[in-house]
């Protein structure tokens, strides 16, 4: 059986996490089914010594372009493909393989204002509506995210959407150590606390109330150190940013980092004194369960998907309530016994998401689709 997987974003963020691990735990799991591996030129010798029973196929055609709704169905009937695994919404319109389809939100439905014209926002409704229709399985990433695409697309049956959630980057679990704790710390010249933030820079992610709460915080006593670290690309989009850490009058103790590595993220989650997610809508989350697991305690929003991820392993605020934000931050930053269960809590938290076991479950699906009895597989301990 030859199963095709989309891996064009192998090098994004988020979707990327989602195709890197995806591909890497089928090459452990799956000996016996031929992937090929759609990815662009750059990706192809690392594919080519994944396995031998994964074939990478390049294709350059942009996301979201009109070339590849031609180039990828080409292909499939070139290789004689069985399934398609499509990592996100875009289905090709001229593909005629079974699909399999992981829509991570509703995003582009819910905030269209984001994308860069009218034309965009009716494409995303389009195309996730395509997907939605003709996909023989709907995978998402959590229950807010199934809700969410039932609401937009009401007579989908809700036996074809099914929840596989995400988990950490083996990257980010493994403890960098204290040698690269002292570089990190050195070349960011890093001193004293401070609250961080990472994920990228869109409106959603509510950064600006953030900030607003990060200013209250430091007008209060024992925080005269502190500092908001904030890791995203593209600051320069969104000047407001800059604007609210002005007029707060917090321009001396906000910094922007922009992109930086796994190793390098892997310790900034663990020197930071609290992590700071107040996100007005999410698929999943990811970065709060990646604070969780490096042990720092965790203030996220009580909305959207992020209280499905978290748990009661952290502190749950309204994201519009600025004041609340900066509440909670304080408590966190003061309260040690409160620090202790979030710490531990949020560990425990961390180890119920697994890569290997969410794999497994797609893996299953795949063999339920081409008519092959799914695996079974050993339970995964979590250390």
């Amino acid at each position: 059986m030859k199963v095709a997987i989309d891996a064009r974003k192998w090098r994004d963020y988020g979707i990327g996490t989602y195709v890197r691990n995806l591909v890497r735990h089928l090459a452990r799991l799956d000996r016996d089914t031929t992937y090929f591996v759609l990815c662009e030129h750059a990706d192809e010798p690392f594919l080519r010594d994944l396995a031998e029973n994964f074939v990478p196929i390049v294709d350059n055609s942009d996301g979201y372009s009109i070339r590849e709704h031609f180039s990828i169905p080409w292909k499939l009937r070139r290789i004689g493909a069985d399934l398609l695994h499509s990592p996100h919404y875009v289905l090709p319109l001229l593909s005629r393989v079974p699909t399999v389809v992981t829509i991570h939100d509703c995003i582009h439905l819910l905030f269209p204002q984001y994308l860069p014209n009218r034309f965009a926002a009716r494409y995303a409704r389009f195309m996730m509506g395509q997907a939605v229709t003709r996909s023989a399985m709907v995978l998402t990433v959590s229950e807010a995210s199934r809700k969410d695409i039932l609401r937009f697309y009401p007579g989908t049956d809700p036996g074809r959407i099914r929840v596989v959630p995400n988990a950490i980057d083996p990257d980010i679990i493994e403890d960098p150590g204290s040698e690269e704790a002292a570089r990190v710390k050195e070349r960011y010249q890093i001193q004293g606390r401070f609250i961080l933030y990472a994920g990228n820079i869109k409106p959603h992610k509510n950064l600006e109330r953030l900030i607003q709460a990060f200013g209250i915080l430091k007008q209060q006593p024992g925080h005269d150190d502190l500092k908001l670290l904030i890791i995203g690309d593209e600051i320069h989009r969104y000047g407001s940013l800059r604007r609210c850490v002005e007029s707060t009058g917090v321009r001396q103790d906000v910094r922007f980092f922009g992109f930086v590595p796994n190793k390098t993220l892997a310790v900034l989650y663990r020197l930071a004194s609290a992590f700071a997610f107040p996100s007005l809508y999410e698929g999943f989350g990811l970065p709060p369960l990646e604070s969780m697991a490096c042990g720092t305690p965790v203030v996220t929003s009580r909305i959207s998907s992020l209280p499905e991820v978290v748990g009661d392993a952290a502190l749950l605020v309204d994201p519009y309530d600025v004041k609340d934000i900066a509440t909670a931050l304080a408590r966190v930053l003061s309260d040690q016994d409160l620090r202790k269960t979030l710490i531990a809590k949020g560990r425990a938290r961390a180890c119920i998401f697994s890569w290997q076991r969410s794999v497994q479950a797609i893996l299953s699906i795949y063999m339920t689709l081409l008519g092959r009895q799914a695996p079974t597989f050993n339970e995964e301990s979590c250390a």
